[in-house]
């Protein structure tokens, strides 16, 4: 395929799903990531999209939101690698919500499995994907239809969900940075995810490498609320993704990254290629509030200066109480 080609495909698929990654771009138009983010800068100089931490986006600063079918197809491993991981949080009896997404859509037909677990949900393709799970019983929000992502939102959304209790949120978004948190394309989805983070003791989010570093209209989740990122093993040579990560784990941030391609080997001793899962360990208070020193995210996994040692509990505490901040807002 001759250059110009492969750069008007490489368009038309940012133009089709707002966010691309480099390595869903090299996979489409048959080339090395090397050659693509060549393409990519030609594009970029000639103001027709814009580079974004490991990936391409539309011009103009915010990533808008891609319709379900672009979704669906996008990064589709790495999508199942995260939900493979994100499902082993989730223990027999609790109690969660599942927010809208394809990612969310792929950690519910995990925990179909999960005896006596009980789901509330204003997506109809997680709700579909547990339908015929005989121990799992499915909550749905009440709420308007917004067809392009099948989920539930307005204000009977949001009033079904008040009053609820549950142990964990699993959300996914359209971007997620260090500064702003989990954010999305559209009013709605945020107003109603909020409502679903305001239920939970703990928030997970589900985002793939490249939207980390993508900023989108309307926050959901702050950063300080964040409890927990799952996300995929960013490309060797994604120095952006790896400083994003860097700076959510700063903040207390714990990150758990699936699907790893680094060579060596994980904390479990098996090969850290592709298809492995490991999760790091959460990291200590921020440095602001306590002594531990800076979290670093290498190829091998997050590192952290520990001088003093010293439990978690103070974290979980504060956490709790930046949890509850959210909820009189």
């Amino acid at each position: 395929m001759f250059a110009a080609e492969r750069r008007q495909l490489i368009l038309e698929m940012v133009r089709a799903n707002g966010a691309v990654s480099l390595r869903e771009l090299a996979r489409v138009v048959q080339t090395s990531e090397v050659t693509v983010r060549r393409d990519v800068r030609a594009l970029e100089a000639e103001g027709l999209l814009d580079r974004r931490h490991g990936g391409a986006v539309l011009p103009g600063g915010f990533t808008r939101e891609s319709g379900f079918p672009q979704k669906s197809l996008s990064a589709t491993a790495e999508k199942t690698a995260i939900a493979d991981l994100a499902a082993g949080l989730v223990g027999e009896g609790e109690a969660i919500v599942v927010g809208a997404g394809t990612t969310t859509q792929e950690l519910a037909r995990r925990l179909a499995r999960v005896p006596g677990l009980t789901v509330v949900t204003n997506s109809l393709l997680v709700a579909q994907a547990l339908a015929h799970a005989n121990r799992v019983e499915v909550v749905m929000t009440g709420g308007t239809l917004r067809g392009s992502n099948y989920a539930l939102v307005g204000s009977g959304a949001e009033q079904s969900l008040q009053g609820l209790r549950v142990s964990r949120a699993f959300l996914s978004g359209s971007g997620l940075t260090a500064e702003r948190g989990l954010s999305t394309s559209n009013m709605l989805s945020a107003s109603v995810d909020r409502a679903l983070v305001q239920a939970a003791s703990e928030v997970v989010v589900l985002a793939d490498h490249s939207k980390l570093g993508a900023d989108t209209m309307f926050q959901t989740v702050p950063t300080d609320v964040i409890t927990r990122l799952v996300t995929d093993e960013p490309p060797v040579h994604d120095d952006r993704a790896a400083t994003e990560l860097q700076a959510l784990a700063d903040q207390g941030v714990q990150i758990a990254v699936a699907g790893g391609t680094s060579p060596g080997t994980g904390p479990d001793g098996a090969p850290a290629g592709r298809g492995h899962r490991r999760e790091v360990p959460l990291p200590g208070p921020r440095r602001t509030r306590g002594g531990t020193g800076p979290a670093r995210f290498t190829p091998a996994g997050l590192e952290r200066d520990t001088p003093g040692g010293g439990g978690g509990g103070g974290m979980d505490r504060e956490r709790g109480a930046r949890v509850a901040d959210l909820r009189r807002r």
